[in-house]
């Protein structure tokens, strides 16, 4: 790692990369404080491309610092050193869920009704808030294993509700986890978070997405027209009742889903009462 420092921020590690940038262990001197640094470097972008990026990273700290709830990731300080602007969060122990279930792992049902719960109070405040995710993936969200703590990261493509921050008919998503009014372009609001959080509580209990396809094309179709499994086709054990919250939270219309988080979170506590206490 040849990069020492952003702005004030020393660089200790690097915690994952992608397509854009890197993400960072750091620390803030100022504060003592042990930090996330998210970077994208804008050098090799054209000019327009480099002020979507900037603009989104700055949406993303606007958004996040809206929200302050125990399972949504603190967001810190944004700026920019050179070619690379950076934004600086709260760091978060554990794995993402995209580590946990690339391998095709299925979690207990009382491990994944966990997980929803802390989910679905995040995702509540936020749409209360006035933001919507738009990007609820397991590679957004963290779990931290020794103590259960779930929390969601990444609110870079959020859309704040007072505000259009993208240009029609820009795709903004992963397009496995995103609903069919999002793939449409049409305008979403918190029932499309709800639509991928169905999308990854099947996941969490199948290990494996409703839909998939190796072409884009045809998964979007897919996704658009094509009624998702029942959950208990993939697995039998699963209660009636769990299966139909997750086909009320997949409908493709989003007047026929759970109008909110609260709805979808009563569900589930029945659910899980008649396994076990959560």
């Amino acid at each position: 790692m040849s990069l020492k420092k952003l702005g004030r921020y020393e660089l200790v590690r690097v915690l994952g990369k992608g397509a854009m940038g890197i993400v960072y262990e750091g620390r803030d001197p100022n504060l003592d404080r042990r930090v996330a640094i998210k970077t994208v470097k804008v050098e090799n972008l054209s000019e327009e491309a480099a002020a979507e990026y900037e603009a989104r990273f700055r949406i993303e700290a606007r958004s996040a610092a809206r929200l302050q709830h125990p399972n949504i990731v603190s967001v810190y300080d944004s700026d920019r050193d050179g070619d690379m602007a950076f934004l600086v969060m709260e760091f978060i122990q554990g794995k993402d869920l995209k580590e946990h279930m690339d391998p095709g792992v299925r979690y207990t049902l009382a491990d994944a009704l966990r997980i929803m719960r802390d989910l679905l109070a995040a995702l509540d405040y936020a749409h209360a808030c006035g933001v919507v995710h738009r990007d609820i993936k397991p590679a957004n969200v963290m779990h931290d294993a020794a103590t259960g703590r779930v929390t969601v990261t990444d609110f870079g493509i959020a859309s704040l509700d007072d505000a259009a921050r993208t240009r029609t008919g820009l795709l903004l998503g992963t397009p496995d986890c995103m609903s069919p009014e999002q793939l449409s372009g049409a305008p979403v609001d918190g029932r499309s978070d709800l639509y991928a959080l169905g999308v990854l509580l099947f996941r969490l209990l199948t290990g494996t997405a409703p839909h998939h396809d190796e072409s884009m094309a045809r998964l979007m179709h897919r996704i658009a027209n094509e009624p998702a499994p029942d959950l208990r086709s993939l697995r039998p054990e699963v209660p009636g009742a769990l299966a139909d919250v997750v086909a009320l939270a997949l409908q493709k219309r989003p007047e026929l889903r759970y109008s909110d988080g609260l709805e979808m979170a009563a569900d589930l506590r029945s659910v899980a009462a008649t396994l076990a206490p959560l």
